[in-house]
Parts: C-alpha cells; sequence; structure tokens
C-alpha cells in the first residue's frame, strides 16, 4: 500500500509537471495577446505616391505606438491596389500589410498622394474602401492631393479642409462644397485632418497624434525624434 501510494503521488507530480509546461506557454501567450494592438491606423499607399506623405506619419505613429500610452495602436500600410510591393515617385519601394481588398476597420484612415491623382480618384474599389471605412473611422486625413480622394468619396463636404500649397483653387473649383482653406499648412474639422503634404505630414501626423492622446505625449513623441530641433532652427 505504501508503494502504491508513492507511485500515485509521483503520477501526480508528474502530470501537474507536464501540465505546468503545457500551461505555462498558453498563459504567457493569452497574456501578450490581450496587450496586442486593438486600434488601427491605415495608410493607404500607391505607385508614384509621395514618399514623405507616408513615412513621416509612419514614423511618428510607430514611434508612438512603443509608447504604454499608445500601445493599442498599430500602423498598418495598405495597397490601393492586389499588389502589395509599391514603388514611391523617389524611387522607394515598399511592400504594404494589407491591400483594400483584405484590410481590417480601421480607427484611422491616411490618404497619401501623387503627382497624378486621375488613376486613383477613378479607382471605384479604392473609393468605395474610403467611404466603407469613413462609416466607423474615429478620424480621416489626408497629406496634399489626397484631399482629393476624401472629396470624391464626399467626405469633405460642408467641412473646411486643405490640399497641396497652390492646389486650394483646383480644390476649391472641383468640389465646391469643400470650405477650402488657403494658405494654411493643416486644417483640422469635424474628425478629419488635411494637410499641406511633403515635409508638413510630420507637422499633420503630430497634430492629429496630440488629438488621439495628448498634446504632452505628441511633444514627448517629437522630442524623442528630435523633430523639435527641426521647429527651433526654423525659428532661428
Amino acid at each position: 500500500m505504501k508503494l502504491l501510494r508513492n507511485l500515485r503521488a509521483c503520477f501526480v507530480a508528474s502530470t501537474s509537471a507536464v501540465l505546468g509546461y503545457i500551461a505555462l506557454p498558453l498563459l504567457l501567450s493569452l497574456a501578450l495577446s490581450s496587450h496586442a494592438a486593438s486600434a488601427k491606423i491605415g495608410i493607404v499607399v500607391f505607385d508614384g505616391v509621395l514618399t514623405s506623405d507616408i513615412t513621416a506619419p509612419i514614423e511618428v505613429f510607430g514611434a508612438a505606438s512603443k509608447k504604454a500610452w499608445f500601445a493599442d495602436y498599430e500602423v498598418v500600410v495598405i495597397s490601393a491596389t492586389r499588389e502589395k510591393t509599391i514603388t514611391t515617385e523617389e524611387g522607394l519601394t515598399l511592400i504594404a500589410d494589407r491591400t483594400i481588398y483584405d484590410a481590417p476597420q480601421l480607427d484611422v484612415l491616411l490618404l497619401a498622394s501623387a503627382y497624378d491623382m486621375d488613376p486613383w480618384l477613378q479607382n471605384e474599389p479604392l473609393i468605395a474602401f474610403i467611404k466603407r471605412q469613413a462609416q466607423s473611422s474615429q478620424w480621416l486625413a489626408s497629406n496634399c492631393s489626397g484631399a482629393f480622394l476624401l472629396a470624391k468619396a464626399g467626405l469633405l463636404d460642408g467641412k473646411r479642409a486643405t490640399t497641396w500649397a497652390g492646389g486650394e483653387k483646383k480644390l476649391a473649383k472641383a468640389y465646391p462644397a469643400i470650405n477650402v482653406q488657403y494658405d494654411q499648412n493643416v486644417v483640422i474639422d469635424k474628425g478629419v485632418v488635411t494637410s499641406n503634404g511633403g515635409p508638413v505630414s510630420y507637422q499633420a501626423a503630430f497634430a492629429l497624434l496630440a488629438r488621439l492622446s495628448s498634446e504632452k505625449y505628441a511633444s514627448e513623441i517629437a522630442e524623442s525624434i528630435q523633430f523639435n530641433r527641426l521647429k527651433a532652427a526654423f525659428l532661428q
């Protein structure tokens, strides 16, 4: 009987150890998944896109997502076609995370620009994707002529908005329902951020980050990527 009790005790101990080895990774996996990003910032890209229109927000929001206060956000690069590999106007090759055909529902939708926007303004699946995302996104944003995509989707009607510096008249003529703002780097109105694009894309990204978090946190990221030094240089 004593031997039987010892064998039973050994069996229980061994079983508990095995279960522990199985359960521990599972518990760790569940713990990590519970901290996975739940909010998504989608940046739409396509061949000929202007590099700084997309790299600026990727840097700003990517740096912020590494902070505990912004860890719920994930930056997702989304191709406007079924091809994930795109080449920017300046020759940078990028591989998108998703396409507009398999993209998740986004919390923030950001549209970049190209020198020739006509193919994208006439791209019905892209415009349909923008309209669909706008139904539940918290924020919409555009850099440079990306504003024309928002306008084409009817999402700027009755709002203040801007586009590239010098392109305001073209936007106003094409879409008279928009209250086009002139000589303004960034315009924010009713959940929509529009900007001149180019280097101003950084300013727009920080303005949006401040509204997704706080001015304090946006300043923290500006300091961490040394954007504040750039601003100081212009003020000298």
